[in-house]
């Protein structure tokens, strides 16, 4: 299989024989960026990177990783919240949320780049969500429930938003406050 035609499947298990990027941990200036369009020319860089972003993502453990997270300023984001033995990964090129319900819902989130930080977010309830596969091929989805959780967290660190710029301004300064104490230790 040419690297042109793997899928996002063939990238997730790929990851098994690939050594991690490391991932960006805030306020590393990177994650507030807001990123690039992909372009044709670079999907040769991306598929080349797929795999150590999906090991990233796996050792985490984490459900979903956006390009800047690991210091990349283009567009695009994996998700994947199956279990290790049935993987259902996705990779957005260009994602974006092209319609959402007015019904909203309160989920906990956490982030690799905040790592062991946790909050409740009140997000759209389900979201129409557009992206290109790594093939080139237009996707179009409705998602709800923790799959659009996590779609619209990667798409917001495509735009420099991080989740706790979805809190009261007291609650997010205490997170990174926290954040940092607790990497300062490390």
């Amino acid at each position: 299989m040419t690297d042109a035609a793997m899928t996002d499947a063939a990238f997730s298990a790929a990851a098994a024989d690939a050594a991690p990027m490391p991932i960006l941990i805030a306020p590393h200036a990177v994650l507030r960026r807001k990123t690039r369009e992909v372009k044709p020319e670079d999907m040769a860089d991306i598929r080349r990177v797929l795999p150590s972003m999906f090991s990233a993502m796996y050792a985490a453990p984490g459900i979903g990783l956006a390009a800047p997270q690991v210091g990349l300023g283009l567009r695009f984001a994996l998700v994947d919240l199956g279990e290790e033995e049935a993987r259902e990964p996705i990779v957005m090129i260009n994602p974006e949320v092209i319609a959402e319900t007015e019904t909203l819902a309160a989920r906990e989130e956490g982030c690799l780049s905040l790592p062991n930080q946790y909050a409740e977010v009140t997000r759209p309830e389900k979201v129409r969500v557009q992206w290109r596969t790594v093939n080139g091929d237009v996707m179009e989805r409705e998602v709800d429930g923790l799959l659009a959780t996590c779609m619209q967290h990667e798409i917001d660190h495509l735009e420099g938003i991080l989740f706790v710029d979805h809190l009261s301004v007291l609650r997010r300064n205490m997170i990174l406050r926290r954040l940092a104490k607790e990497q300062k230790r490390k």
